[in-house]
């Protein structure tokens, strides 16, 4: 006959364990002896055993007893269910995985790769890690509004940074960004880029937004509350703009 500890010891578990078995009706109780203890014989050894033997293999507690006293086909029956609840569980856990590994990978947590591709290639032109910060929040906003869009827009994006004038617009800003003030001559250069590049784009249709996109007033608030977000000068540069005729981050518009 076998004191708790004992009990415990033989079946390896703790004394917790067993003392919590028996406050959940899954291990009998045993009527303490002349001596004041608890003797366990055994039958409360085997049992013990079978319970941490499902216990550790993923046997939910609350099911474990209907699992003892089942049949040997209705036990079959309970072990397959379990059985394709741990591979759900498998398939879950390997896909939290591999969302904790593209932490690590920053961009690609939740960007499509062609997306990312394209930050790639700002950080190959100069734009500094403070900037790619922005850049990479607004395309998030962007793919969760527009997701059917965005790796149609990548090609022309990608295009646009060929021209030398959008390279030397990032590598400004991203400058810019790391100073204070707003006497600096830079500033005043991403006005004049800005403008530029904007009036290009207006005399080849390219900052007609058709259809929903175009009144989705919303998203682009977002987009330009990122933008203004990001650097305490941001507004100045978008009053200079303004002074010159032009409103507005990601949807350019003629005042």
């Amino acid at each position: 006959m076998l004191t708790i500890g004992q009990i415990a010891t033989y079946a390896g578990v703790t004394v917790r364990a067993v003392r919590h078995y028996h406050q959940i009706g899954l291990l009998p109780e045993p009527e303490r002896d002349a001596s004041g203890y608890r003797k366990y014989g055994a039958p409360a050894v085997v049992s013990l055993i079978k319970i941490r033997t499902l216990a550790d293999a993923g046997v939910p507690l609350a099911q474990v007893a209907r699992m003892l006293e089942a049949d040997e086909a209705a036990f079959a029956e309970a072990v397959e269910r379990i059985d394709i609840h741990l591979r759900d569980e498998i398939d879950r856990l390997e896909t939290s995985r591999k969302q904790v590994a593209r932490l690590a990978a920053g961009d690609s947590l939740v960007l499509a790769p062609e997306v990312v591709a394209y930050l790639d290639r700002l950080r190959e032109i100069g734009t500094s890690e403070r900037m790619m910060a922005g850049e990479r929040d607004g395309w998030i906003l962007i793919a969760a509004r527009w997701p059917e869009k965005v790796l149609e827009w990548i090609p022309d994006k990608l295009a646009q940074l060929e021209d030398p004038r959008v390279v030397r617009l990032y590598q400004v800003l991203s400058q810019l960004m790391e100073t204070d003030g707003t006497d600096d001559p830079l500033a005043l250069e991403a006005v004049d880029l800005m403008v530029e590049l904007a009036e290009q784009a207006e005399a080849v249709g390219e900052l007609d937004f058709a259809g929903e996109m175009g009144r989705d007033d919303t998203s682009f608030a977002l987009l330009d509350d990122l933008a203004d977000s990001s650097d305490k000068r941001a507004e100045w540069l978008r009053d200079r703009m303004r002074e010159r005729g032009w409103d507005g981050w990601n949807r350019m518009q003629r005042l």
